[in-house]
Parts: C-alpha cells; sequence; structure tokens
C-alpha cells in the first residue's frame, strides 16, 4: 500500500503517540513490539515505510532486523529510531539500506515529514525501477543464431573495459541494441547513456550539440548551452551514424579523443570529460577515407574495438523468435490477443531478404496487429514488398559481393519509388528504414 506504515519500536507508549499521529495524517499504520515481530509482519505485508527502533528490549535489536529485511528483499523504505545515537550507528544504518535516522525524543512533526519524504522516495524508486524494466524489455537482444551468441560474446568481454567501440552494420540491424548492452554491462551502468545521431541534425547545429556553446556563441544563441559530451561525463556517449559528421566536427572529435577535453563553441574555455564512446556507422568508413569524406585518424582512434552486426537476412533462424517477440509487445499495446502465425508465414518470413532488417520485420509485424482481420495469419496475409526474394539473373555478372548488392538495392529503390510515384517518404514507410537514410542510399547509388 502506498501509505501503509510499520512500526516496531519495544516502548508501548511511543508507538501508541505515533500510530496516533500518522493515522490522523492518513496513514494505515501497523505496530509491533520486537525484531521478530517486525519480520514477519514485514514478510507479510507490502509497507511502504518501516519506523524501526535501533534498541529493542528483548531478541534481535534493529540494526539486525534491518539487515535481515534486506536480506530477505524487503523494499520498504527504513527510518531508524533511537534514544542513544551515535554518528558511527547512523553511519551503519545507512549502509545498510536505512532512508534516515532521526533520534529520540522524537519530534513528531520531524517524523511526520520524514515518514513522507521516505514514501515518496520508496515510490520514485518502485517508479524508476518498472521504468529501467520496461526500457530493458524494449531493448533485448532477440535470437540464438550463431552470429547472435557470437555478438554476446564479444559484448561481454568488451563491456567492462572503457575501450572505444566502433559498430558497423546495415540500418536496421540493431546497432544501437549492441551499444545499449555494452553500457549495461559496463561499470558505467548507473551513468547515462546519451545519444546523438549525426544524419539527424543540421550539419550547422552538429558542433553545438556534441560540444555546447557559450552565450552569444551565434544568433539565437541567448544562453550557455551544455552539449552532449559534458552531459555524458563518467557516462557513455553513443555517436550514431558516424559516416554523416563534417571534416570540421570530425578535426574537433580527434581533439576530444586524444584529450578528453574540448571547448564549447564560442568559447575558450576548455572542458575536461570522462566519456566512453561507442560509434556506429552503416556506411562503409574505408571507403569514404579512400573519397577524402572521412579521417583516417579518427577512424583508427574509434575503432578500438570492432564489432560488425550480422543483417537479418543472414540469421534467418532468428526470424521466428523476433516474430514472437514483437507479436507478443504489440498485442500488450493494443490490447489484442497476440496474432497466430502459421507455419506458411513463418517460412514466408523466413524466405524474405529484409532490407530494412529487424527494423522492417518490427514493423511488418504491427502492422499485422493493426491491421488484420482474422486472429490466424497466414502467408498470404503477410504485407511484404515481394514473397521470397530470388537473386536475378543478371545479378551474378558482377565480380564482388558490393556491385551486386548496389545493382540489387538500385533496382529494389527505383522499384518502390515507382510504386509511389517518386514520393521517398512514403517508399521508406513501406521499406521499414528511415527517410534520411533513403536519401543518403539514393545519392550513393546515383538515384535521382
Amino acid at each position: 500500500m502506498q501509505n501503509s506504515v510499520l512500526i516496531i519500536d519495544d516502548e508501548r507508549g511511543i508507538r501508541d503517540t505515533l500510530s496516533a499521529v500518522l493515522s490522523d495524517e492518513g496513514f494505515a499504520v501497523s505496530t509491533v513490539a520486537s525484531g521478530e515481530e517486525g519480520l514477519d509482519a514485514a514478510r507479510k505485508g507490502n509497507f511502504a515505510c518501516i519506523l524501526l527502533d535501533i534498541w529493542l528490549g528483548s531478541g534481535i535489536d534493529g540494526l539486525e532486523t534491518l539487515e535481515q529485511l534486506k536480506k530477505d528483499g524487503v523494499e520498504s523504505a527504513v527510518v531508524m529510531i533511537s534514544g542513544h545515537g551515535n554518528i558511527e550507528t547512523a553511519v551503519r544504518a545507512t549502509k545498510l539500506g536505512a532512508f534516515d535516522f532521526i533520534e529520540k525524543p522524537l519530534s513528531l512533526e520531524r517524523t511526520t515529514l520524514t515518514v513522507k519524504n521516505a514514501i515518496r522516495q520508496h515510490q520514485l524508486e518502485l517508479t524508476n525501477a518498472q521504468l529501467m524494466s520496461e526500457i530493458a524489455e524494449q531493448y533485448v537482444m532477440i535470437g540464438e543464431s550463431v552470429a547472435m551468441r557470437a555478438l554476446r560474446k564479444q559484448i561481454s568481454i568488451v563491456a567492462p573495459t572503457d575501450g572505444r567501440v566502433l559498430i558497423s552494420g546495415e540500418s536496421g540491424s540493431g546497432k544501437e541494441l549492441v551499444a545499449r548492452a555494452i553500457h549495461a554491462g559496463s561499470k558505467r551502468k548507473g551513468a547515462a547513456f546519451v545519444e546523438i545521431n549525426s544524419a539527424a541534425i543540421p550539419e550547422e547545429l552538429v558542433e553545438s550539440e556534441l560540444f555546447g556553446h557559450a552565450k552569444g556563441a551565434f544568433s539565437g544563441a541567448v544562453k550557455a548551452k551544455k552539449g552532449k559530451f559534458e552531459i555524458a561525463d563518467g557516462a557513455t556517449i553513443f555517436l550514431d551514424e558516424i559516416g554523416d559528421m563534417s571534416p570540421r566536427v570530425q578535426a574537433k572529435m580527434l581533439r576530444v579523443l586524444e584529450e578528453q577535453r574540448f571547448e564549447p563553441v564560442g568559447s575558450n574555455t576548455a572542458v575536461s570529460v570522462d566519456v566512453r564512446v561507442i560509434s556506429a556507422t552503416n556506411q562503409p568508413l574505408h571507403q569514404l577515407i579512400e573519397n577524402g569524406h572521412f579521417r583516417a585518424d579518427l577512424f583508427y582512434r574509434l575503432n578500438v574495438i570492432p564489432f560488425q552486426v550480422p543483417p537479418l537476412r543472414e540469421r534467418s533462424e532468428d526470424v521466428p523468435a523476433l516474430v514472437e517477440h514483437f507479436n507478443n509487445r504489440y498485442a500488450a499495446d493494443y490490447g489484442n490477443p497476440p496474432r497466430v502465425y502459421t507455419e506458411a508465414a513463418i517460412e514466408r518470413l523466413q524466405g524474405y531478404s529484409w532490407p530494412g532488417n529487424v527494423r522492417e520485420l518490427r514493423n511488418t509485424v504491427e502492422r499485422v496487429a493493426i491491421l488484420a482481420s482474422d486472429a490466424v495469419v497466414d502467408a498470404d496475409d503477410l504485407p511484404l514488398a515481394e514473397s521470397i526474394v530470388e537473386p536475378a539473373a543478371g545479378t551474378f555478372r558482377f565480380q564482388n559481393f558490393k556491385d551486386a548488392t548496389d545493382a540489387y538495392q538500385r533496382e529494389f529503390i527505383q522499384h518502390k519509388l515507382a510504386q509511389h510515384d517518386g514520393n521517398v517518404s512514403k517508399a521508406a514507410e513501406e521499406m521499414g528504414v528511415d527517410r534520411s537514410h533513403l536519401y543518403r542510399r539514393m545519392r550513393n547509388l546515383g538515384i535521382k
């Protein structure tokens, strides 16, 4: 209960007084006279706050009771009370997990305020734990293929270090999931995971977003602003689409990585930070380096530990588990029973090429959850661009994989654009990719 309080004190007068005062404040109060009774009541009940006397008349004392409460996993906020308190006892109680420590004779006003604060903190912690659980579920890595098991093993080795990581992979393949998993397994997991997408921010604002700016640094800078690097001090920063950074920002990024300090835009004062950098790209950085669009020295500093996320088409055995995961999630989101996918539907999904990777599969399952008229989903009910993708005969005229892939993607994108009368936004939505990514890919493939 959100307003329930348990009082553990061997003095009946204190129990009665506190019970009366807290009841008048709207709390549901229970009282016991010993640590053993308190443990039994706490295990059976669901108290938001426990007022626990340190010196109990018989049996175990308050500190032993507190220690056992924590061992039992009791999540109530505990406030210690004592007539013989000292700094050493207060420190020990705090280390054991007590929320606060108050001395006798009790100030009823202060005690009431402390209980209210303890319960408020208790509710915040429960809410935060629930949110963290939901976030963890949202970013779970699904799949037991050889590639995914190898990826998890690599994450478990690399995560505890502070080494910089460069994650490569196609759009929608799960690069952010890998970055979050590395952060979650690191010594910085209790700190923030700060992310920035270089492709989603106008070029003229990227430097300000990363490093902050001083007041008056440019038109519209009416006050100073912290950048992502300063916000991520002591934490992890995730730089997505690193290949889209301008040469100017690349040069400044190089200095940050070398010296762990930088100057905000319009400022001459250096800011020192302790940041772990994880970056990601869906572009071939080696090719960008050859073309003069990306600095080789920056690449080598970012690429201390390389990760390669496999595309979904190379781990089709994970498709059934992914479908089940997304099917259950969207059934819960929309308040409907999960759809039942037939064996033929699963086979069709496993045979599809998934140019948009896991993101496209997720969108497909969500579309089915919303639009499917029947509870059972068969192969013909799937909203796929095509059924099973077979390589065109002309594909084999190419001498290397990249040229063949580019040719297929060029034909596929042109087909989608033609279907939507040249509307890039609609084509990107159906393909399950970001519009900005589709624009870049069109530009790289020479599609107007």
